[in-house]
C-alpha cells in the first residue's frame, strides 16, 4: 500500500503535517513513526503553486495520485481547509484528478466549534476531484491531537474500510 500525507499549513513542518503522518501510519498498520511514502508538505512548492506546469508542483500531484491512500490535512480556517490546501488542490484534473486515490479529510481546529468542516468543506472538494472518500472526516484539536481517542477510535473503525478499498483497487486496476 503506498501512503501519502499532503499538509497544507502554511507553517513548514507543523502539528497538521505530524497529525496527518499519525493518521496515515495508523490506517496503513504502520508502527508510529514509521512514516509514510510520500509526504507533501505543500507550503515547500512555494510560487509553483501559482500558476500551472511547475514541476516540483507536478511531481507532488503525481505523487498523490498514484498513492493508494492519501490523507488530506488542513488547520481550520474560518471554518474551512485552507487557502494553501486549495492552491494544490486546483492542479488536480476536475472528475479524474484523485481517480481511485482513496481520500481521507483531516481537520485540525482549536476547539469543537468547527467539527463538521471536514465533512462540508473539503471532503465534497475531495470527491469532486474523483477521491473515493468512503470515510467521514476526522476533525481533531490541534494541541491535543496525539492522545485524542477520537483518533484511536476513527482508526478502529475506518481501517478495514481503507484495506478493503484497496484491495479493490488493487485487483481491478
Amino acid at each position: 500500500m503506498k501512503v501519502t500525507v499532503v499538509a497544507g499549513n502554511p507553517k513548514p513542518h507543523s502539528r497538521t503535517l505530524a497529525a496527518g503522518t499519525l493518521l496515515a501510519e495508523k490506517l496503513a498498520n504502520r508502527p508510529v513513526g514509521a512514516g509514510v511514502d510520500h509526504t507533501i508538505d505543500v507550503i515547500d512548492l512555494g510560487p509553483g503553486l501559482l500558476g500551472w506546469g511547475d514541476e516540483a508542483v507536478n511531481n507532488a500531484v503525481r505523487q498523490v495520485q498514484g498513492s493508494d491512500l492519501v490523507v488530506f490535512a488542513s488547520p481550520t480556517f474560518k471554518a474551512t481547509y485552507s487557502g494553501l490546501l486549495k492552491l494544490f488542490l486546483d492542479q488536480f484534473e476536475g472528475g479524474t484528478g484523485l481517480q481511485n486515490v482513496v481520500s481521507v479529510p483531516l481537520m485540525l481546529g482549536a476547539g469543537p466549534a468547527h467539527a463538521l468542516a471536514p465533512d462540508l468543506t473539503l471532503k465534497p472538494v475531495l470527491a469532486e476531484l474523483g477521491g473515493t472518500c468512503a470515510l467521514p472526516g476526522l476533525y481533531l484539536r490541534d494541541k491535543t491531537f496525539a492522545e485524542d481517542e477520537a483518533l484511536d477510535m476513527y482508526v478502529h473503525r475506518w481501517t478495514p474500510t481503507v484495506n478493503a478499498l484497496i484491495d479493490i483497487r488493487i485487483t481491478s486496476g
